[in-house]
């Protein structure tokens, strides 16, 4: 049975259902920091005890091993778009990839388009479809901030989206385009208005590891790429790549994508689709299916599959402006609070938090504060 919101939804009317993800737009998020991307002598420590824990997150990643899906094909009388299974880089290939399948099956400016999902996949999709000029109608069982792209890290590299021995070359070309044209993308949305800003990242190993194939091959978006050895940085003895990357607050950046949608005469209606015959049944001519991990149910694929992530979430931090990265632990600072996860748990269909997963990850979040002994040397001041 469907359930249809009004059509038309005002940016006034929306901003109030939206709860709790308005209030993560009025926090004022950091863009780029002079002293964090300058060359700090000093990080400011973070401090990550279980006294200081605000909430746990849990999602289910829509992982396919074999690669995410764009593809065109009918339905009925019908073109019908996929654009989905992006495993843990969803946020972070959106444009490139909702660019590749607008490109694949936009039906020209004037007409109309149905995107199916309303997370970070369609609301760029959708987005795009409107720059063309196209009129668009989101249908979407869930909407921020219930959807599996607010509960992201929000840390842009496409990271967990393929097992490397199962893509070929024409995959990876695919991958590569869409990285890049989302890198692109990205940048013009820097800025507290999407939550999107400039952040040193610091991935930390005790003994010397150099950058991969994979992150070699993206060194162009990654910039500041470099391996530290120890005492050229603020991290005791260990040895750390860094690279710079963008950071997205998922909270601020999905509720200002929805409004620029709403304002821009984009439809919402809240709807669960059972069978691609439903699909079928919608006015519009041209569909794209966004729907993340519910394209294994909807359609058939089976090759999805969840990949459970939980994230713990700490008191927020304003003085923390870098990620770090120190074995299974990650920690990201954000306006709504400090965020530690590590956790790829692939067929596990839970969204229960474990508390074994809580203890190892405040462990882990404890080993990893204990990394940061203070200023590097001052003669290597420059190279962190």
């Amino acid at each position: 049975m469907a359930h249809e919101t009004p059509a038309g939804l005002s940016r006034r009317a929306f901003g109030l259902m939206m709860g709790a993800g308005a209030l993560g737009a009025c926090a004022t998020t950091q863009g780029p920091s002079p002293r964090g991307l300058a060359g700090p002598a000093r990080l400011s420590p973070f401090r990550m005890t279980a006294d200081r824990v605000i909430g746990v997150k849990v999602g289910l990643r829509p992982y396919r091993p074999s690669g995410f899906v764009v593809r065109g094909e009918a339905l009925g009388g019908k073109r019908l778009v996929h654009n989905y299974g992006h495993g843990g880089a969803g946020i972070t290939l959106s444009w490139g990839i909702s660019h590749l399948a607008v490109d694949m099956g936009f039906a020209g400016a004037g007409r109309p388009h149905a995107v199916i999902g309303c997370g970070a996949v369609g609301l760029a999709t959708a987005r795009l479809l409107q720059r063309r000029g196209g009129r668009v109608t989101i249908y979407a069982e869930h909407l921020p901030p219930h959807t599996t792209s607010n509960i992201a890290g929000g840390q842009w590299w496409p990271s967990w989206a393929f097992e490397n021995d199962a893509v070929d070359a024409v995959f990876l070309a695919q991958f590569h385009k869409a990285a890049r044209l989302s890198y692109g993308h990205f940048q013009t949305l820097v800025g507290s208005t999407y939550g999107v800003s400039w952040r040193r990242n610091y991935y930390l190993d005790d003994e010397r590891k150099d950058f991969g194939p994979f992150s070699q091959s993206l060194a162009d978006v990654a910039p500041e790429m470099a391996v530290l050895e120890p005492g050229s940085h603020p991290f005791g003895n260990r040895w750390v790549q860094r690279r710079t990357s963008m950071q997205i607050e998922p909270a601020v950046y999905l509720q200002a994508l929805t409004e620029d949608f709403l304002t821009a005469g984009g439809r919402i209606e809240v709807r669960r689709f059972e069978a691609p015959q439903q699909l079928g049944a919608l006015s519009e001519n041209v569909i794209f299916n966004c729907t993340g991990l519910g394209a294994r149910g909807l359609f058939g694929d089976t090759a999805m599959i969840p990949a459970r992530g939980q994230l713990l979430v700490f008191l927020p931090q304003p003085e923390l402006d870098y990620n770090v990265f120190y074995g299974a632990s990650h920690m990201f600072p954000r306006s709504d609070g400090v965020l530690a996860g590590g956790t790829f748990d692939r067929d596990n269909w839970s969204l229960d938090p474990d508390p074994a997963v809580t203890a190892r990850i405040i462990a882990g979040a404890a080993k990893t504060a204990a990394t940061l002994t203070g200023p590097a040397p001052q003669r290597r001041a420059a190279a962190a």
